[in-house]
């Protein structure tokens, strides 16, 4: 998949102000501070992605997002991220972090390097969480997705990161690459796992996750009924959201997400 030079520019969505509450779909883009970012790995490699920020008040959490794989048409513009980019900030006064691993291409641009299948994407998961440090974001937690959950979970229990993450999300775990030698190293840091696992997954569904991740006694294994792998459907993306906040905001919040929004409003368009 390739894309021409003109990448794409956070800054050009159109903002208006409807008469009346928007319902909130899947183009919807609510107000943030949104900025293309570039990422610097220990190997040399510039990685292209964006940063979303609540446009105003306290940071309450951030998400260093990790899509699926790349090979099979993932990128940090997976649909999952794409709506918490477009809702997060605005919504939970969450920051989101999207970048594309090495050699993946987006709208956004395409990161240098090639894919490593998952061994030199170590130093691309170090990457994105050395730029929330950099930049002084808060309560920082990995949010994997697929491949991405593979990332999360063998390089996320161990330092440099371990030190620098609250915790990990994990959506759709197919655990190919991650081992139990890592999921034994998750154990050991103590530190928050979350594992939705769609009922109908291609890879991994929620009974067998279960008995994968029993090793780790914090990980809290969900299983999301009538879910698949990609998590298709406005429902299934809304409930990853809504799980998502109720995990890093500091106490939770009983409340769903809303689904309708009275302020500035822009279409993404595909």
């Amino acid at each position: 998949m390739t894309f021409d030079s003109a990448h794409f520019d956070p800054a050009s969505y159109v903002f208006s102000q409807p008469s009346a509450p928007t319902a909130i779909r899947a183009s919807t883009v609510l107000p943030a501070r949104r900025e293309n970012v570039e990422l610097r790995t220990g190997d040399g490699h510039r990685l292209v992605g964006e940063l979303a920020l609540p446009e105003s008040g306290e940071i309450k959490a951030t998400l260093i997002t990790l899509h699926p794989l790349p090979t099979h048409g993932g990128f940090m513009d997976s649909h999952v991220y794409r709506k918490a980019s477009y809702r997060l900030p605005a919504l939970a006064g969450i920051a989101v972090l999207r970048f594309n691993t090495r050699g993946t291409s987006s709208p956004r641009g395409t990161s240098g390097g090639a894919f490593e299948e998952g061994i030199g994407e170590r130093l691309d998961v170090e990457a994105a969480v050395q730029f929330a440090v950099d930049r002084g974001l808060p309560n920082r937690w990995l949010v994997g997705w697929s491949f991405g959950t593979e990332l999360a979970l063998m390089y996320g229990a161990s330092e440099p990161v371990a030190s620098e993450i609250e915790g990990a999300i994990l959506l759709s775990p197919p655990l190919h690459r991650a081992t139990g030698v890592h999921l034994k190293e998750w154990a050991a840091a103590g530190k928050p796992l979350t594992v939705l696992v769609p009922e109908h997954d291609d890879y991994l569904q929620p009974a067998a996750a279960a008995e994968r991740f029993s090793v780790v006694p914090q990980a809290r294994v969900v299983g999301v009924d009538g879910a698949k792998h990609l998590w298709v459907g406005e429902k299934y993306a809304g409930r990853v959201l809504n799980e998502i906040v109720d995990e890093v905001i500091p106490g939770g919040t009983a409340a769903a997400l809303p689904q309708e929004w009275d302020g500035p409003v822009a279409t993404a368009h595909a």
